[in-house]
């Protein structure tokens, strides 16, 4: 399976730009995108949980305070993160609800199946099925880590509000959900690359 990099990225646009040119006119408009993947897997997770229903500044600031429990390391670590407690994962910012999340991430890792996992060598059906066992992750946490982290080319999420504004956006009127899901599967197998530049679009000021 073909996992997303700069050059894959690329290749990967050039050919929706052939294939879809409503969306490939969109494509030069908004510019070239880029990804930058978190290789660190249990940190990505981390991340999505402190980032959750949270603006993007904020969730950096949160993030960076949790961040910095685990100096001089520049990623969290599950046997760490068990050790800090609720009231210190509160005063970084986090929930209750976020910091119990956190230590069922921890221990997932640290005791658990996620520990042992091998993501690269597993479908993108079973990572899905394997994160949505941990509290505070669901579908869409699980497909956002298979974008930015594991990196898989071909996801696309129907629950992402941003990417079915970008979808209507493009095609120029107002859809269901299934309407969506159906136009993404179009972009197949590239359909993380097409997400990419969907929320570009979404987003997109003229």
């Amino acid at each position: 399976m073909e996992l997303l990099t700069q050059a894959t990225l690329a290749a990967g646009a050039e050919v929706l730009c052939r294939q879809d040119p409503v969306l490939g006119t969109w494509m030069a408009r908004v510019g070239p995108v880029t990804l930058r993947r978190h290789r660190h897997r249990f940190g990505a997770l981390c991340r999505t949980i402190c980032s959750q229903q949270v603006a993007k500044k904020a969730a950096e600031t949160v993030y960076g305070r949790f961040l910095a429990h685990f100096a001089p390391r520049r990623a969290p670590d599950p046997a760490r993160l068990l050790q800090l407690s609720t009231e210190t994962l509160r005063a970084c910012g986090l929930t209750g609800a976020k910091a119990k999340y956190l230590h069922a991430l921890a221990d997932a890792f640290h005791q658990g199946e996620l520990g042992r996992l091998r993501f690269a060598r597993l479908s993108d059906q079973q990572i899905i099925d394997a994160l949505i066992q941990v509290p505070g992750l669901g579908i869409w946490s699980a497909e956002m880590f298979l974008i930015f982290s594991v990196g898989r080319a071909d996801i696309f999420s129907i629950g992402d509000l941003a990417l079915r504004n970008g979808v209507q956006r493009v095609l120029q009127r107002e859809m269901t959900h299934r309407e969506i899901a159906q136009v993404a599967t179009r972009w197949s197998p590239h359909r993380s690359i097409a997400s990419l530049y969907l929320w570009k679009i979404a987003h997109w000021q003229p």
